[in-house]
């Protein structure tokens, strides 16, 4: 049965979805020699500052992926040993019902997220002392390797009586999250859809004159009236000309505000969220719908760099591996454009790539755009090199997951003032060509791929050889009625033809 559907065209859910995760966490954990009952607090309900105005939730990442709640203030147990589960909702004040709709009963949610049982939150303590008071109790607690945050694991009246384990849960958990089930990848093959859709309409709405803004708002409406995707993944990154080389453009404190000139290259970094699954794509074209000569040359570095790595991936590779890859083409670019000159493989023995593409060649991507599981114990640690210090995970890629592959060739004035300093880099650089780029912007390509058993299934499908952007910016139809880019493994089977 559905847990969670938009109408319309948007994808149906099932509750099978999140009990096949449950399933999958008690069984990870059997397979570390644990047991007893896995115990996770879900989001709560925040205001904005002082106010009391309320911030539409969004909940906690690793309660949704195992139960797919959408409400604030709960708990989720999952029993080890006998792969039950129950979920713990919420006393609300009768005031809720006037403001905010209906109180539903316990009984009521055992039937909307499938599963054993419910009680109020304030009934924690007795159904622990009641059902597991001999089990030991693991929480949640450990280190977003991306942010450097901390989980918080959850607390109750009398745990103190129970032996507590915030050690082992994390890193099963957060390596479930790595590997997709065919659920939850069909939830982010739509997701992907929706993404796609909304950047050919921003792409074929964009002009010089407009404000960088109204490209967010024509990508906001599509996902929202066409997908059903109330929340965007992200910030979305709409940034024309220099902005396009700032690699987190559209934030509060540059929040897509520049006027969009003509000879500007565009960088659209836009995500849907649906059922919290996030996509991410980028795509970079010309304001005025026709690339420059140098444009050009740029772009199809970038997008040499995303068919290499995209053509490599496979179960067994090395994904620090991919981001070197990506360098290569990078840097044969920036040959071809006469900015830099001498030998490829010596420019990559002092990292040179990493100054032009300072940020990871990708991702893992699910509930959490930058999803989790990068660094995680008993996998490969991060490499403290130039170049590669950045990278997101230093993985075997393995099937199942699901990652972004988004390298970017930037003009970024402080970076290209640290090669001009050090002779060692310096002495690749045609100084004056370079510095004929300060202020340029820059190129990323991004799709979303989820690694197969020989290979890659790319879930992205929007415009990328060069002669398909420009005819998209000129009216052209699409998808196209020939792939001019077969290595791509685009999927145009769920557009509808124009």
């Amino acid at each position: 049965m559905d847990l969670f559907w938009q109408g319309h065209r948007t994808h149906h859910v099932p509750k099978a979805l999140h009990k096949k995760n449950r399933d999958r966490l008690a069984t990870g954990m059997k397979e570390k020699g644990a047991s007893g009952v896995v115990i996770l607090e879900s989001g709560h309900e925040m205001n904005r500052n002082d106010s009391d105005h309320e911030l539409l939730f969004r909940q906690e990442s690793y309660f949704h992926w195992a139960f797919g709640c959408t409400e604030a203030g709960m708990a989720g147990l999952v029993d080890i040993d006998n792969n039950k589960s129950i979920i713990f909702i919420p006393r609300l004040p009768e005031a809720y019902a006037v403001w905010m709709g209906k109180i539903q009963p316990p009984a009521t949610f055992v039937e909307k997220y499938g599963v054993d049982e419910a009680f109020y939150v304030d009934e924690i303590p007795k159904v622990m002392k009641e059902k597991f008071s001999n089990e030991a109790v693991h929480v949640l607690y450990g280190k977003s390797s991306d942010s450097g945050s901390y989980t918080k694991p959850i607390s109750f009246e009398g745990i103190d009586s129970f032996t507590v384990d915030q050690d082992t849960l994390f890193p099963v958990i957060a390596n479930l999250r790595v590997f997709k089930t065919q659920e939850e990848v069909a939830v982010m093959r739509f997701v992907n859809q929706i993404t796609s859709e909304g950047h050919v309409e921003t792409m074929r709405q964009a002009n010089p004159g407009m404000i960088e803004y109204q490209l967010e708002a024509i990508f906001k409406h599509h996902i929202y009236y066409h997908g059903g995707c109330r929340n965007t993944a992200y910030t979305p990154i709409c940034a024309s000309g220099p902005n396009s080389a700032i690699l987190h453009y559209g934030h509060a404190g540059a929040p897509n505000d520049r006027q969009i000139q003509d000879g500007d290259i565009m960088l659209l970094d836009l995500g849907a969220e649906y059922h919290c699954y996030a996509g991410d794509i980028t795509c970079s074209f010309p304001a005025n719908g026709k690339f420059t000569d140098e444009q050009k040359i740029v772009y199809q570095g970038v997008l040499n760099a995303v068919i290499s790595v995209e053509e490599a991936m496979k179960p067994g590779v090395s994904w620090p591996d991919m981001q070197l890859l990506a360098n290569r083409c990078i840097l044969a670019a920036l040959i071809e454009l006469g900015c830099l000159e001498g030998d490829v493989e010596e420019m990559m023995s002092v990292y040179l790539g990493g100054y032009f593409m300072p940020h990871g060649l990708g991702h893992f991507l699910g509930i959490d755009t930058h999803d989790v599981g990068g660094y995680l114990p008993d996998f490969p640690a991060r490499i403290d090199k130039p170049g590669l210090r950045n990278v997101r995970t230093a993985r075997i890629l393995e099937e199942g997951m699901v990652m972004t592959v988004e390298p970017g060739l930037y003009f970024i004035d402080s970076e290209m003032d640290k090669i001009l300093k050090d002779p060692s880099l310096s002495k690749f650089a045609n100084v004056d060509r370079l510095n004929q780029f300060r202020g340029w912007g820059g190129v990323r390509l991004e799709d979303n791929v989820i690694v197969t058993a020989d290979g890659i299934e790319n879930m992205s499908s929007v415009p990328r050889a060069i002669e398909e952007v420009e005819s998209v910016m000129a009216g052209g139809t699409w998808p196209p009625t020939r792939d001019q880019l077969p290595s791509l493994r685009r999927d145009f089977t769920s557009w509808t033809r124009e």
